[in-house]
């Protein structure tokens, strides 16, 4: 027995371990070979991050034991390679010796470059993969069809860089057709625009197995099947970005694992059923700007179309939620106060909905809460305390809504907070002391209040943003922002009341300092004689407009990576320094906006920089022309010029920029010709050469400016007949030729529909000569109906250039005055016609243009009569026939005008009585001066049927006028009373029972 004993026990103390004393196999010779050569047709960067896996695959060792390799413990082939985040670079090739890997059974090659290759069809060979990812590694083309031979795929993730693969119809049918035990598939930003609605419901195949499905940006378009929601395994998905993809969401029997759920970006609307509070697994739902409508599914409400009642508090039932975005949607009524239930809410976004009332008392027991945004909402009543006390908070913006009040004052413990936005809002007093030292806080924005006081001192070194800017703060600019806000990169205390003298050199103390605008503090002022070695090394925007700066700060010097300066509504005066021109043209080579106009600069003009967007240099003193070093600059969106004193020509190569948008050269001195090339598919959208000494003709190329919107080329000397031509543009909304030479007849060219949007036509102090151009007037859509974009307030000016700051402008004669418009409402339409040598009729068309407020065809050759279709114009404010043959009758018609304010009808031969009543009971002898066959009010000469009574404002008062009657209450009242009487009732208009009240006349 014990001989028994003692060799078993031998046995067990030298029989090896199966778990300390195992020894995997070698790795296969061939899968070695393979991996070994895979890298070396790959170079590898690893400057930025560090070492690569591959770094340990080195010739003669085991491949089984290098870094992302997994081997098979008994065969000792690769069956699990990741290669993610490996930093290999270079073309993939398509004999790729990873595809003889034929063990494989998980594949990672994510967050690689290979350089724009494509997925070849050898992937097809990897027949035992179970997981495969090549997401995000720069591989473009269309998606082989050898994928869908991959049958065991578990997991499949070919997600892209915008869209840089394709995969057609046919091979998605294929791949969901094999692929019956898929569980994760992600394919964000592959392009299947291709696929219909019918090839998704393939997935209705994999309803046993799927666990993730997220398609973001995929280019889907349709309706997606509803069906898909309810995959019975289902926990992800995700269609985010998908904008033209329908949909609507099960309206029962829904109830699944569901926990992530992310429709953001598409266009699936209709309301949020009841059957989402079924949902208990749901840990994310994210709607972010969709096309949602109605009610925040709670409580009480009446709004929109939605029936009143009690709506099901559906979002209550979610009470694992951590993430809700329903933000960008058009939900409306209050915030629905349900979320007591959200014990685990992280994140809630309601922003840029309609969202009204007061931010309910359920939100502030949300203890976890990190993020919080009701951005662009219409919420009222004041900032509650209590929302300062959700210790969890880092984001909390509040900002575009209609809070009013003070910030609240009491000290808040909000020891995690890095961003709070409460801009755009009505808040008023002064900021409380506990915004200055918060210790995380990185971006505090209070723009857009009404906060007033100094900014006092600031104790936090956290800040990075500061935005300030259009408040009523007063006082010095606070120093302590130099001493403690050593990691600010934006700063924006703008349009406020600052003051002092402010020496810029302290600026250098913000060495991370990227954007500043001082600008609309007129009382501040910048130390010119401040030093100028420092340099702030970060500093890109500097704005320092409306201030009280004097002289070109010499602060600029050392700014050596400038891109945005804005010195625009200063005094500042004298020639621009020589090192400032040679900043422009050397040092700043990442410049792109330069605003100086508004100030007493002189000298010649500065040239911009290639590679600028903006330049404006308008209302200075600048003299010289403009060199031709400026056709460098090809890549200007606008150059505004005008308001000086310039000379010379205009440089032919600007009309071939490819991308100007605006062009303002008006009120200099230019001469010349107008440029001739402009090129096809050009940007040009405002075109303003007026004020010049330009001459010749319009050339024919401008009809390639089919963007334009404003072309004004008033007061110059061209001479030209007119250019019917530019009845292409099809988007013009500005035309002024006025005060030129132009003459002959306005003829159309038969072009369907010319000049459909155009809204000021202004061709008066020409030689034009025959008929009113009918034809055009039938055209003019812009002013027979409003503009779709026109707010219901009607205070919407033209126009918005994509990313340019600049107000399009026109001078015009508005009732009988010259006026500047220095912003255009989209509703003012004007025709002025006047001064030239047009002859006959005035068209019946001209009473269509239902929304014309002013019309001036005075000091022509037009006869016949008055149309009674201008009567129509109910829009019309100043109407000046002035200067013609006109004959007839004013038709009854006109004294529908209710807007009507200035009315001449001069020198022409009218005849009859004028019209009484509304309107023209307020026009002048002026108004019919030189119609000698005129009669009645407000002239002296009487009309045969009306010799004592002139008109009233309301014709059932005449009997109270000024006449016989005026001296029958005088017998009542007194003579002298009754005189006054009598007057004081021409001018009110007061009936006869009046009379007999004050005086007791019978």
């Amino acid at each position: 027995m014990m001989r028994c004993f003692t060799l078993l026990l031998l046995l067990i103390l030298y029989t090896p371990s199966s778990t300390c004393s195992s020894v995997l196999p070698l790795c296969n010779h061939h899968d070695n070979s393979n991996l070994l050569q895979f890298k070396n047709s790959f170079s590898i960067d690893i400057s930025l991050i560090g070492d690569s896996k591959t770094a340990s695959w080195k010739n003669g060792t085991d491949c089984c034991e290098w870094d992302g390799v997994t081997c098979d413990t008994t065969s000792g082939h690769v069956i699990g390679l990741d290669l993610s985040c490996s930093m290999l670079e270079g073309e993939f090739h398509p004999n790729s010796t990873l595809f003889h890997l034929t063990h494989l059974q998980q594949l990672n090659l994510a967050f690689n470059n290979f350089s724009n290759s494509p997925i070849y069809p050898g992937i097809g060979n990897l027949v035992s993969l179970t997981h495969l990812n090549l997401s995000y590694s720069s591989f473009v083309g269309h998606i082989p069809s050898t994928i869908s031979h991959l049958s065991k795929l578990l997991s499949l993730d070919l997600s892209s860089y915008d869209h840089e693969l394709t995969l057609d119809e046919s091979t998605w049918s294929r791949l969901i057709g094999n692929t019956t035990n898929l569980k994760e598939l992600v394919l964000d930003e592959v392009d299947m625009s291709s696929i219909r609605e019918t090839s998704l419901s393939l997935l209705m195949n994999l309803s046993s197995s799927l666990l993730i499905l997220s398609l973001d940006d995929t280019g889907l378009h349709g309706k997606f099947p509803t069906r898909i929601f309810g995959l019975t395994n289902l926990e992800k998905l995700s269609l985010y970005g998908n904008h033209e993809l329908k949909g609507e969401l099960p309206k029962s029997n829904w109830s699944t694992p569901l926990r992530i759920l992310d429709l953001s970006w598409t266009a699936f609307s209709e309301e949020i059923p009841d059957s989402i509070s079924h949902l208990k697994s749901l840990n994310q739902l994210r709607l972010w700007h969709c096309q949602f409508d109605g009610l925040i599914p709670v409580s009480l409400c009446l709004s929109g179309n939605r029936l009143h009642g009690e709506i099901p508090s559906l979002l209550s039932n979610l009470k694992h939620l951590t993430d809700l975005d329903l933000s960008g949607n058009t939900f409306r009524c209050h915030i629905p106060d349900v979320f007591d239930n959200f014990t685990k809410l992280d994140t809630l976004q309601l922003s840029s909905n309609s969202l009204g009332g007061q931010v309910p008392p359920s939100l502030f027991r949300l203890t976890q809460l990190s993020v919080l945004d009701l951005s662009y909402n219409k919420l009222g009543g004041q900032l509650p305390p209590s929302l300062f006390d959700l210790t969890q908070l880092s984001y909390l913006r509040l900002s575009s809504n209609q809070l009013i009040g003070p910030i609240p004052s009491k000290n808040a413990t909000l020891p995690k907070l890095e961003t709070l936005d409460l801009g755009n809002n009505s808040i008023n007093g002064t900021i409380p002391d506990w915004c200055y030292s918060l210790s995380s806080l990185k971006y505090l924005d209070l723009s857009m209040n009404q906060l007033t006081g100094p900014i006092s001192k600031f104790s936090t070194y956290s800040l990075e943003n500061l935005v300030l800017s259009n408040n009523k703060f007063q006082g010095d600019f606070p120093n302590s922002i130099f001493e403690f806000l050593k990691n600010l990169t934006r700063l924006d205390v703008s349009s406020n009341y600052l003051s002092g003298l402010l020496d810029f050199s302290y600026f250098s103390k913000l060495e991370k300092l990227n954007f500043l605008d001082l600008s609309n503090n007129k009382f501040l002022s910048v130390d010119s004689n401040s030093r100028v070695d420092y340099v702030l090394p970060q500093l890109e925007s500097l704005t320092f407009s409306s201030c009280s700066v004097t002289v070109f700060p010499s602060f600029l010097l050392r700014l050596q990576n400038l891109g945005s300066l804005d010195l625009s509504n200063n005094k500042i005066h004298g020639k621009i320094p020589n090192w400032f021109s040679d900043n422009l043209l050397h040092t700043w080579t990442s410049m792109f906006f330069i605003d100086l106009s508004f100030n007493q600069l002189q000298g010649d003009l500065p040239i911009p920089p290639n590679g600028i967007n903006y330049f404006a240099v308008s209302n200075n003193n600048f003299t010289g022309g403009i060199s031709s070093t400026i056709c460098n600059a090809s890549s200007l969106n606008a150059l505004i010029l005008s308001h000086n004193n310039l000379t010379g020509n205009i440089p032919q190569c600007l009309g071939s920029f490819p991308l100007l948008q605006v062009l303002d050269l008006q009120i200099n001195n230019f001469h010349g010709s107008i440029p001739g090339n402009f090129s096809k598919n050009n940007a040009f959208e405002t075109i303003k050469l007026n004020g010049n000494q330009l001459e010749g003709p319009i050339p024919q190329s401008l009809a390639n400016c089919t963007k334009l919107e404003v072309l004004d080329l008033s007061d110059n000397n061209i001479e030209d007949v007119f250019p019917s031509r530019l009845e292409a543009l099809q988007e013009l909304q500005v035309l002024s030729l006025r005060n030129n030479k132009f003459h002959g007849t306005i003829t159309c060219l038969s072009r369907k529909h010319p000049f459909p949007k155009l809204r000021i036509f202004d061709v008066s102090n020409n030689k034009f000569s025959g008929p009113l151009p009918m034809q055009y007037f039938e055209e003019f859509q812009g002013m027979m109906t409003l503009n779709d974009n026109t707010q219901a307030d009607g205070l919407e000016y033209m126009s918005n250039h994509d990313n340019i700051r600049y107000n399009d402008s026109v001078v015009i004669i508005m009732k009988g005055q010259v006026r500047e418009m220095k912003r255009i409402l989209t509703i003012f339409t004007t025709i002025d016609l006047s001064n030239n040598l047009f002859e006959g009729k005035i068209p019946q068309i001209l009473g269509e243009l239902n929304f014309l407020r002013g019309l001036n065809l005075s000091h022509n050759k037009i006869s016949g009569n008055i149309p009674k279709t201008l009567g129509n114009l109910t829009s019309l404010e100043w109407l000046d026939l002035s200067c013609n043959q006109l004959k007839g009758e004013i038709p009854m018609s006109l004294t529908n005008l209710n807007f009507l304010s200035v009315l001449n009808l001069s020198e022409n031969q009218l005849e009859g009585m004028i019209p009484t009543g509304k309107q023209f009971n307020t026009f002048q002898n002026d108004s019919y001066r030189g119609n000698p066959m005129l009669c009645g009010f407000p002239l002296s000469k009487s009309c045969s049927n009306d010799e004592e009574q002139p008109p009233s404002v309301f014709p059932e008062a005449k009997e109270s006028l000024f006449g016989w009657k005026q001296v029958v209450v005088g017998y009542g009242c007194g003579v002298v009373f009754g005189m006054f009487l009598g007057r004081l009732f021409i001018k009110t208009a007061k009936p006869l029972w009046l009379a007999r009240l004050i005086c007791g006349y019978t």
